[in-house]
């Protein structure tokens, strides 16, 4: 009985171990393999619910769990969102030009080969100031042109010479000659020297070409030698503080509504609408926005570039005003606005916004009362993954 007995309890031990190894092998087997992921680009083979470094992680709702120590350290800022009203917004296509008043082209009005100023030819950037010479223009006249010039010229140096000995005779018998021959004479030879300087003058004369305004050269498009053309463009001056913003709207009955302008790409750029033109250009009204930049600013903007103006209207909306960095986007582009729902839990909110300025948006759809709102590391919490 008792060799029985222990046969039965050696059997049962055996079958527990058995028991023991199978379930193991079941929980090896339902973690999965090193680097595996799921359907939404989750570890499969880390803990359940395990966080990532530093606590932050995306929630398969969307939303993004932010510890209290990375809020402080992504120094996020949130508000409390409270309807207000603001002036509506229109964007426009825009692009800076010159302003006449403060830019001058430089052209010669004969043509010639280009001669170095009394510094050199000036370059692109360099600043000058008005009636500076930037270079000379030595014309060169036809062949034909140039023969008959040195035939006059000889000519007259030859009546000159005659006119000077025939005065100098009358002079000398003065009291005999009546003094009227006498001055008559003299003046004769005199503008017979005049007509001679004159001419020689033109065979080797050369044009100056001169700043018309105080600024920086825009472009020069000039060599050592090279032979220009009447009217060619060689200098364009600017003033760089003196810069005009065209924009361009398909409605002519904006600008009696518009009340200010800004620049997104140049916040610290004041402007003042100047005025509608009253004639359709390729089916748009031209509005003109002067730039009112201090001093010395160099704005970072350049003739020619292709802007976006901000024009605010007279007229009020409703909404949530939010600073622009509070926008961003989601992976599918749209923008969104993230809302803190708990200590460390933050939400992204889809919304409707219009621009007021470079710096500050109204949400017109998405937000409600009492949402608060991430004005600050908005963008740091959208890249959490």
């Amino acid at each position: 009985m008792r060799n029985h007995r222990w046969i039965g309890h050696e059997a049962i031990r055996r079958a527990m171990r058995l028991a023991l190894v199978f379930l193991s092998m079941l929980v090896a087997t339902a973690h999965a393999g090193p680097g595996a992921h799921g359907p939404d680009g989750e570890h499969l083979d880390s803990p359940s619910g395990a966080a990532a470094p530093g606590g932050l992680r995306r929630l398969p709702d969307g939303s993004v769990s932010v510890p209290k120590l990375s809020q402080r350290r992504m120094e996020v800022r949130t508000v409390l969102a409270k309807a207000s009203e603001s002036a509506a917004t229109v964007e426009l296509p825009a692009r800076v030009v010159v302003d006449p008043n403060a830019s001058g082209r430089v052209q010669a009005t004969h043509g010639g080969r280009v001669e170095a100023g009394p510094r050199g030819l000036p370059l692109a950037g360099q600043n000058v100031r008005r009636g500076d010479v930037l270079a000379y223009v030595r014309h060169h006249p036809e062949p034909y042109a140039l023969g008959n010039q040195q035939a006059q010229l000889a000519e007259l140096r030859a009546q000159r010479q005659l006119a000077e000995q025939r005065s100098k005779r009358l002079a000398e018998l003065e009291g005999t000659v009546p003094r009227k021959e006498i001055e008559t004479a003299r003046a004769e030879a005199q503008a017979l020297a005049e007509r001679e300087r004159s001419i020689g003058a033109s065979l080797s004369m050369r044009e100056a070409l001169v700043a018309p305004v105080s600024g920086v050269i825009a472009r020069a498009e000039v060599a050592l030698g090279q032979v220009i053309d009447a009217r060619d463009v060689l200098f364009e001056i600017i003033a760089p503080g003196r810069m005009l913003v065209e924009a361009a709207t398909a409605d002519p009955g904006l600008a009696p509504r518009i009340a200010s302008a800004s620049l997104p790409s140049a916040p610290e750029a004041s402007l003042r609408f100047i005025g509608a033109a009253r004639v359709l250009r390729e089916g748009m009204l031209p509005l003109t926005f002067a730039i009112d930049a201090k001093p010395g600013a160099a704005l970072p903007l350049a003739i020619g570039q292709s802007v976006t103006l901000i024009v605010s209207m007279r007229e009020r909306t409703q909404g949530y005003v939010l600073p622009a960095r509070a926008i961003v986007r989601n992976p599918a582009n749209e923008p969104v606005v993230w809302i803190k729902s708990g200590a460390e839990r933050f939400i992204p909110q889809p919304v409707q916004f219009k621009t007021v300025d470079a710096n500050t948006v109204v949400v017109t759809q998405g937000l409600g009362a009492d949402n608060r709102v991430v004005v600050q590391g908005a963008s740091l919490i959208a890249q959490i993954r």
